[in-house]
């Protein structure tokens, strides 16, 4: 299976449980179904096993992860970069709901969410990071 290194040739926007399954094998990396349902299970809700074993593999057809069948136990990897595709999702969230305006986007996240204290000085921190680039 290849990697997708590049959005354009992202095989599909992941659905919201092909995405929970992608941040279990960001998170620890190389793992089989069972640790994978564990983690769904202890994570996020009660997954039935078989369910979260077709899933994966339908994200295997799609290329979203390759596998390593050299041993009885099969294991799973992530073949699409979480950054790269957290990027693309955003992107599209940013263009469908805000019209394209990151500032948009962000006012919202600001008036819907209280930030912490250490959240704020990391967030100052950041624009005083991008106003030295322009």
């Amino acid at each position: 299976m290849k990697k997708y290194k590049s959005q354009e040739n992202l095989p599909s926007e992941p659905t919201k449980s092909e995405l929970e399954i992608l941040q279990v094998l960001w998170e620890h990396g190389p793992s089989t179904v069972r640790f994978v349902n564990d983690k769904l299970n202890e994570q996020k809700r009660e997954v039935n096993y078989m369910s979260t074993q077709k899933l994966m593999l339908i994200m295997l057809e799609k290329g979203f992860l390759t596998k390593d069948a050299s041993q009885m136990t099969h294991v799973y990897q992530a073949a699409v970069e979480e950054g790269k595709t957290k990027g693309y999702i955003l992107d599209r969230v940013v263009d469908n709901l805000f019209n394209g305006s990151a500032s948009s986007l962000m006012m919202q996240l600001l008036g819907n969410k209280k930030m912490s204290p250490q959240e704020m000085e990391e967030f100052k921190e950041l624009i005083k990071k991008i106003d030295q680039k322009s």
